[in-house]
């Protein structure tokens, strides 16, 4: 209430000071409007009366002066005439009785010889005198002075006041009354809400946090309260649920008990990890820098393990307005409303990134990699290239690991082959995972590669080499045998060049068990008015525009479906998210082509006038944007030609809480080998892939439960916590030699 009363107080001493103002500047100039009113009129009847009195006022007869004076007074003007010793000579009859014997503005005019004008009361009323001297021969002969009635100035003042005192009480009244209801419901009540909070989670009731408050009226103060809320509620349930996986004897890996693994194996000691994809990039929208999250699978998967983990993430600051928002070492603490941990930026130049990201990552090794019939290029420029930078971030990641002992490090996917070696030539006490996200192809296959020793070599420096199956292990493993020397031991899964060993192991990554911490509240009714179709049937894709994920063998399959399947057309549509990637290479800017002439080409002969079988959708979407699809599909298609093992998968199982949607799925990626409930085709055989989404939509009610009940335990319990904390409890097991990785 205090707050109120200072409030209110504020407010009418504020209103008293500006309406007071505005109302004596309106009365000051309404007064010298009317005084200026009040003197013209003087004006032109003195100098009229003047001509007509000055010859008189010597050698007249007295009574024409009279007569004058008398014709031209009436009640609320009077006229008077004076001699030269300022004696009054005749006045009009009203004004003669107030008139004192003498008056000093009339003795000033003759004096002086000027026009004098003013104030003066007579009789108990305000008059307005305008005095004119008289002259004969060029001497002072008397005074004509001309009274008005100003009466009405005085009036004009105590109304404006009157009204002015009016409108403020009703102007601060009704701010007053505003001003306690805003008080009330955008202070008060959210306090109270919070203190109500605060209460319920005191006296251990598990209750939602209240809502995030006006942060601009608040100040951080609310959104560190909110977020101190949530914390509590989700440490609280993440506790709650601990208890309840002891109780019912199971291990499933939460966020704490990664938390809880990570503290134990590391002693405190921060998180290295490196990849090309930063966790979040800072953009310009006109002058506002916004922050976005890109589209990958390695940000889904990893970000939720450095939240758990904390430390120092290292990536490429590949964002236009990233260096704006980083400290003098290139860093920035993420997430913005809740740090969790360091993202570290190291810049490149155009030329790096055309040659090590562009060239032989992308146009060399991926291609590689991935068995789709893309021929893989490799220029020596591109090598250079990728060298140089994969020693540019080695120096980033051992000027962050400064001080720290045997830091533990985890290196991301096949832009950095080489980053192992580096560190480990500089720093041989870190224990060091290099992680493979894309396939490992036959010995043949990558040895088509001119610089495969050093990419090995280079890999070798790691403790522990990670890829998604036992299949790409054993490819790997093959591939080492045939290219360098080394002693494969087949028992352990492990390479042994001289003293260093290292362990080649499959870890399938996964997601965190909630894709979208507080998911839209998106209706099935909603998303599809939002889209402008009215389908009873709803497929979804959600991929990069990348020719691994067998986009237009997709499209062709959907046309082929509804050319078998006519009763199904105006019943379904299928909408692609597809998210433009490395369009700068010639191979994605044919794809992205070949897409969307598909996608014309199927819409244009199978479409009507209300109703299109295919939406493309070509955005960047974030997960609270692609949540509303995976939940509400019919069905989600995975059709990747090759693939180490799509997030996409997983992430659209892990929506469904309905235990509800059939998920098709190529037998070409890593997750079919876990996800087996999914109706399982070959990309590549388009009838077959028409068949299964005959078969998703047809499927019972029963089938489809049961099968994304099996599928989402399976996710649930090979999360990504689980991903985590099995590569770094192997890895911090490990002991580290104080060899590089040749073993000299």
């Amino acid at each position: 209430m205090r707050l109120a009363f200072r409030l209110l107080a504020a407010i009418w001493v504020s209103a008293t000071i500006v309406m007071g103002g505005f109302a004596f500047l309106s009365i000051r100039s309404e007064r010298a409007q009317l005084t200026e009113d009040l003197d013209r009129r003087a004006w032109l009847l003195g100098e009229g009366l003047k001509e007509a009195v000055e010859p008189l006022i010597d050698k007249g007869p007295r009574a024409r002066i009279e007569r004058i004076v008398k014709r031209f007074g009436t009640p609320t003007r009077g006229v008077a005439v004076y001699d030269r010793f300022a004696g009054l000579i005749v006045a009009t009859p009203d004004l003669a009785p107030n008139l004192p014997a003498s008056l000093p503005f009339v003795s000033a005019a003759l004096t002086s010889g000027v026009v004098q004008r003013g104030f003066q009361t007579f009789g108990k009323q305000e008059t307005r005198y305008y005095a004119v001297p008289l002259a004969s021969d060029e001497r002072p002969a008397g005074a004509l002075v001309i009274f008005l009635d100003a009466s009405h100035i005085q009036q004009r003042f105590s109304d404006v006041v009157g009204s002015n005192a009016i409108r403020f009480l009703v102007g601060a009244s009704a701010v007053s009354l505003i001003t306690l209801l805003v008080v009330r419901w955008s202070i008060t009540h959210p306090l109270t809400r919070m203190a109500e909070w605060a209460k319920q989670l005191r006296m251990g009731n598990s209750v939602p946090p209240p809502g995030v408050a006006d942060a601009e009226l608040f100040g951080p103060l609310a959104t560190e309260v909110t977020g101190l809320a949530t914390s509590l509620a989700k440490a609280r349930a993440a506790a709650e649920h601990e208890a309840l996986l002891r109780l019912q004897g199971q291990t499933e890996w939460t966020e704490e008990r990664l938390k809880h693994v990570v503290t134990g194996q590391l002693n405190d000691r921060p998180l290295f990890l490196v990849s090309n994809r930063e966790p979040v990039q800072h953009v310009w929208r006109g002058r506002q820098i916004e922050t976005l999250t890109p589209a990958s699978g390695l940000v889904t998967a990893l970000d939720p393990v450095m939240r758990a983990c904390g430390g120092v993430w290292v990536a490429h600051g590949s964002g236009d307005a990233d260096r704006e928002v980083v400290d003098g070492r290139g860093a920035v603490r993420v997430p913005a409303e809740d740090p969790r941990y360091t993202l570290k930026r190291v810049w490149l130049s155009k030329e790096e990134e055309d040659g090590y990201y562009y060239g032989f990552a992308n146009e060399g090794l991926w291609p590689l990699c991935h068995i789709v019939h893309a021929r893989p290029i490799f220029r020596p420029e591109d090598w250079t290239q990728y060298e140089a930078v994969n020693r540019k971030f080695a120096r980033a990641v051992l000027e962050e690991m400064s001080g720290i002992e045997a830091p533990v490090l985890l290196i991301q996917d096949y832009h950095f082959a080489l980053l192992p070696r580096f560190i480990r030539e500089e720093r041989p006490d870190t224990r060091i995972a290099i992680f493979w996200h894309i396939p490992w192809p036959n010995p043949e296959a990558f040895g088509i590669c001119p610089w495969q020793s050093e990419l090995l070599q280079g890999m070798l420096g790691a403790n522990i080499v990670g890829f998604h199956t036992q299949f790409h292990c054993n490819n790997f493993l093959e591939t080492v045998d045939r290219a360098i020397e080394a002693r494969i031991d087949r028992e352990r899964f492990s390479v042994v060049r001289g003293r260093n060993t290292t362990y080649v192991k499959p870890f399938p990554i996964s997601v965190a068990p909630g894709f979208v911490d507080d998911p839209p509240k998106t209706t099935r009714e909603a998303l599809l008015g939002e889209l402008g179709i009215s389908a009873e049937f709803l497929g979804v894709g959600v991929e990069r525009l990348d020719y691994t994920k067998g986009l237009p063998e997709r499209f062709r399959a959907i046309g082929r479906f509804l050319e078998r399947y006519p009763e199904y057309r105006e019943r379904l549509t299928f909408a692609q998210l597809a998210a433009p990637s490395r369009s700068q290479i010639p191979r994605y800017q044919a794809l992205a082509d070949e897409v969307e002439q598909t996608v014309e080409a199927i819409n244009r002969e199978l479409q009507t006038k209300h109703w299109r079988p295919i939406l493309l959708l070509t955005a960047q979407h974030n997960h609270r944007e692609i949540w509303p699809y995976y939940r509400w599909a019919d069905f989600c298609m995975v059709t990747s030609l090759h693939d180490g093992m799509n997030l996409v998968a997983k992430e659209f199982v892990s929506v469904r809480e309905d235990d509800d949607g059939v998920l098709i799925l190529s037998r070409f990626t890593g997750a079919a080998r876990e996800l087996r409930d999914a109706v399982l085709v070959n990309p590549y055989d388009v009838d077959g892939m028409a068949e299964a989404i005959r078969t998703a939509i047809e499927m019972t009610p029963g089938e489809r439960r049961s099968r994304m009940a099996r599928m989402r335990q399976v996710v649930k319990e090979h999360n990504i916590y689980r991903w985590a904390g099995l590569l770094l409890s192997d890895l911090a097991g490990l002991p580290v030699e104080d060899l590089d990785a040749t073993g000299r």
